[in-house]
């Protein structure tokens, strides 16, 4: 879906057409990627309403932080469903998202979750919600693929309480054991680096992946495991995307290289990709990271169920499965995926990435599964 020139535009005029927008902006939510998230949003809201809005009426956005607290994002879905806002998008983290969406489903109030991967987004099927990045078991299959095509099979983790790490420790166990693998889970809680050093010398790892916080532990746990020499050969890995962020980088210097993450990015993006990139990095000052691309996503998406099924709340989610749009990341329709409850993109570009040791600032690509074709569309958006 490309933008017409902003001048040709007549300037929306009319009453403003609100989206509720949940992003991480303060501590302890990952205040990085909520920046992106947020970034990807006004943008694709600027452009809009450079186009002329949504049939004369300006996209409004009304931002709430949810600092990674599902409450507090439960709370921010009921009053902006008061506010009359058409739609409700955004957030990061998989248990906020899921926070968000369960009070959505409930108020009969449309959610397109932009950056979440959690499978068990709803409790059951839900109509009311939609999704842009692929589920968890998806995007973690491909990095234990990967682990298994570079010949670990003997894999330690770090992890933390957490539905979100838990699920993703499961994916990575049952993949792995159909291969002849094993997974071995050290409590990042209990263990300070140290210990956890320790004990990845006596499980004999080749591998090790941090399903723990950023920056705090994962920092502290990389610095120590690149400066114990007995651990030279073990590679460390982050599969939740913490090294895609420049706060990583900054944090760690060249012992932040070499750690192979997942990130939702085709290995070359299209003309529309190049152009949304350029305009983000403008506004970021820095590279955009996948989820900046998620929030444009999510923007254009739901402008183009507005213009071509109304604003209704009830329409726009009968409007999911009819979805037909251009995304940065390829064409974007939604269709119902086993074991996923709600409506689901199946499936966006996956990569491995790290960042090169040669050159921490520029990224590798280690593995990509491209996006999967959509079914024809039941119809335009």
């Amino acid at each position: 879906m490309s933008t017409p020139p902003l001048p040709a535009a007549p300037h929306p005029d009319g009453p403003p057409l609100r989206i509720g927008a949940l992003v991480p902006l303060t501590r302890p939510g990952w205040t990085e990627a909520g920046r992106h998230l947020l970034a990807g949003l006004e943008l694709a809201v600027r452009e809009v309403n450079g186009a002329g809005g949504i049939g004369g009426r300006p996209l409004e956005l009304l931002v709430r932080d949810t600092a990674a607290d599902p409450e507090r994002a439960a709370v921010a879905v009921e009053e902006l469903a008061g506010l009359g806002v058409a739609a409700v998008a955004g957030e990061y983290h998989s248990v906020v998202a899921r926070a968000a969406a369960a009070r959505a489903d409930a108020l009969g109030v449309p959610f397109l979750c932009s950056s979440a991967v959690l499978d068990a987004l709803t409790e059951g099927p839900s109509e009311w919600v939609a999704r842009l990045p692929p589920a968890q078991s998806h995007g973690w299959r491909t990095y234990a693929d990967f682990l298994l095509g570079a010949g670990h099979g003997r894999v330690a983790v770090a992890v933390q309480p957490s539905v979100y790490w838990a699920s993703g420790t499961g994916i990575l166990r049952e993949r792995l054991a159909a291969h002849g693998g094993s997974v071995v889970e050290l409590d990042a809680n209990a263990l300070g680096p140290e210990a956890l050093c320790d004990a990845l010398v006596e499980h004999g790892a080749t591998a090790f992946l941090l399903l723990v916080g950023q920056p705090e532990p994962a920092v502290p746990l990389v610095r120590a495991v690149r400066s114990d020499p007995r651990l030279a050969e073990l590679l460390v890995g982050a599969p939740a995307g913490q090294p895609e962020f420049a706060g990583w980088a900054e944090a760690l210097g060249a012992d932040g290289a070499g750690i192979p993450f997942l990130r939702y990015l085709p290995e070359r993006p299209g003309p529309l990709g190049e152009r949304v990139g350029e305009e983000l990095r403008g506004l970021l000052g820095e590279a955009p990271s996948f989820v900046a691309f998620e929030g444009w996503d999510t923007v254009t998406v739901l402008a183009g169920v507005f213009r071509s099924y109304g604003t209704d709340r009830a329409a726009v989610a009968g409007a999911w499965p009819r979805v037909a749009v251009e995304g940065t990341r390829g064409p974007i329709r939604f269709t119902r995926a086993p074991g996923v409850g709600v409506w689901q993109w199946a499936w966006p570009p996956v990569q491995v990435a790290d960042r090169d040791p040669a050159e921490p600032g520029r990224f590798r690509v280690l593995r990509s599964v491209p996006a999967e074709a959509p079914a024809g569309p039941e119809g335009p958006a």
